[in-house]
């Protein structure tokens, strides 16, 4: 769960330490006073893309760290990254945002990339913002969440890599349906290039062996006059002995009082080791000397080689290996043109037998989304009659489509708000209340079956309000005895059930605004509520309200255990 959130220089947020605790936590405060700013601030140490916005005024830089307790080390994307929670089960994300928009991004200390803290940290707490809601208006998003909660991953990758093969197979017969004039020069262009490539008889390492060579002779007189310099000291002449010769005779001098000691022995024996080495490389070098031989027509050919091999590279490759797989490449396309007829052929019987593997993969996936579609039908009615939506009608229809990459299925979510009036696409129907009590539903459901164990609600309960405020403030109870739930509200059933009430207030100080956060007391929190309920004037009745709705939030969660 989350455990810290420490905030510096986020908005009018100067500092900040939030501890929160398990179960459920609420975010109350008047509008403006900087819920949403919380709400950022989490976002951004999650990895989500932030502004240089979000800087304090006048700051250089602003930070983000959350501190999580009891992490699963098991968790597939922590074991991915090669990141493991402390003893303790602890794990730190932080992130430091510059005044000019750039970041450094950090777990558990070690520096990582956005994109890296946005996977582990979503793999954490999952933020639900207040306009959630309208993405149930968008028929584009529901595969999406009946595919969440299906966990169709292995028959949707088997349908995707089927698809796959089909689309391959149908680009390479769009291809080869070309009329007879661009077929005809597509062969001119493939004989041409062809032609050119077979002339010049490229042979892998050839570069590399033309470019030595070139250096060599470059620079002759420099390799010339070293070669006799090394010669003369190690053969001499017929004046002088060379190394070898002096060897030789440090040697034989050495060979009379080897008797003498080890000492001796074992210089006698190192000595006939150099005599060796310096053979070997007194001969290498005199092989090297005789066998040079400048010539300016070779110097002039290899120039000419290297030429052509450049030219060439500008046309088909950055290396002669690119340029003969090129080659290949050109010869199998020129045949594939020239028996066009037969290729065709045998193209489209591996289409049609590709579309046979897809569509039966695109079967199995339909008949996985069509039971998941059921279950998640049925989970969702449940949550709406705990959300006292008794009389909503809800169904999943799958239906049929041309294959896509998703699959052959169109998923739509229908409702019936009323009794008596037919199944309707939710965006010609619910209000915004509803809407809101849906998505929390499906939330509720789709949190089940992952791994997150902190729960973010911003302001999801908007539009609703009395009987139904109070359900979903019992739901948000009852969800927080599986996970922890953040909620920013502005209603007073959800604070009064929260299990943790924290007060965000703005303020000024010096000339600047500040905003601070609270945990609240029993009685702060009575006082919170009537202001909540009633406003800038807190009566002895309100007062005594919130009262009642603290003891009965305590009798409710009390029931939960």
């Amino acid at each position: 769960m989350l455990l810290l959130l420490h905030i510096e220089n986020i908005a009018v947020i100067e500092r900040a330490d939030i501890t929160f605790q398990p179960g459920f936590n609420a975010l109350t405060g008047e509008t403006g006073a900087g819920k949403s700013i919380v709400i950022d601030a989490m976002g951004a140490v999650l990895g989500q893309r932030v502004s240089r916005d979000l800087v304090r005024t006048g700051e250089q830089r602003a930070s983000v760290s959350a501190m999580f307790s009891d992490v699963d080390s098991s968790l597939e994307v922590l074991q991915g990254q090669g990141i493991a929670p402390d003893e303790e089960g602890m794990l730190l994300l932080q992130r430091d945002i510059q005044a000019d928009g750039k970041s450094v991004c950090r777990i558990n200390g070690r520096p990582c990339t956005a994109a890296q803290l946005r996977q582990v940290g979503t793999a954490l707490l999952n933020i639900h913002g207040q306009h959630d809601g309208q993405q149930l208006l968008d028929e584009t998003q529901h595969i999406r969440y009946l595919d969440s909660f299906g966990k169709v991953d292995a028959p949707l990758h088997a349908y995707q890599e089927a698809y796959s093969v089909m689309r391959a197979l149908g680009r390479d017969i769009e291809r080869m349906q070309m009329d007879d004039a661009e077929r005809s020069r597509r062969i001119d262009t493939l004989e041409r290039e062809i032609e050119e490539l077979e002339r010049a008889e490229l042979k892998e390492g050839e570069e590399e062996r033309l470019l030595e060579r070139r250096n060599l002779l470059r620079n002759g007189e420099r390799f010339s006059a070293a070669m006799e310099g090394a010669n003369y000291c190690l053969n001499g002449s017929e004046n002088s002995d060379g190394a070898v010769s002096q060897v030789t005779e440090a040697e034989n001098a050495l060979s009379g009082v080897r008797q003498l000691g080890d000492v001796f022995s074992t210089l006698l024996h190192r000595l006939v080791e150099v005599r060796h080495e310096l053979y070997d490389i007194a001969e290498t070098v005199r092989d090297m000397k005789e066998q040079f031989d400048f010539s300016p027509a070779e110097l002039d050919g290899i120039e000419g080689r290297l030429d052509e091999i450049y030219r060439l590279k500008k046309k088909y490759g950055a290396t002669v290996a690119d340029m003969l797989a090129y080659l290949e490449r050109a010869h199998a396309e020129l045949d594939e043109i020239q028996y066009a007829d037969d290729t065709l052929l045998r193209l489209q019987k591996k289409y049609h037998a590709a579309g046979d593997v897809a569509k039966q993969a695109a079967d199995r996936l339909t008949e996985t989304r069509k039971q998941a579609a059921g279950d998640l039908q049925r989970r969702i009615l449940a949550e709406l009659r705990d959300l006292d939506m008794n009389k909503v009608r809800f169904e999943i229809v799958v239906e049929p489509k041309a294959l896509e990459g998703d699959g052959q299925d169109q998923v739509r979510f229908l409702m019936s708000a009323n009794v008596g009036e037919e199944l309707r696409p939710i965006h010609k129907i619910a209000s915004g209340g509803e809407l809101a009590r849906i998505m929390l539903g499906l939330k509720n459901v789709l949190a089940e079956t992952d791994h997150v164990m902190t729960l973010v609600f911003d302001e999801v309960d908007t539009g609703v309000s009395g009987r139904a405020a109070q359900k979903v403030a019992e739901k948000m109870a009852a969800v927080s005895r599986r996970k922890q739930v953040l909620c920013v509200t502005h209603l007073p059933q959800l604070a009064a059930m929260a299990d943790a009430h924290f007060l965000v207030e703005k303020g000024e100080e010096g000339g600047r605004t500040f905003t601070r956060i609270t945990c609240l007391s029993r009685v702060q929190r009575r006082k919170e509520l009537a202001r909540i309920t009633g406003g800038a004037q807190i009566t002895d009745t309100l007062l005594r309200s919130a009262e009642e709705m603290l003891e009965d939030a305590e009798q409710f969660r009390a029931r939960l255990h």
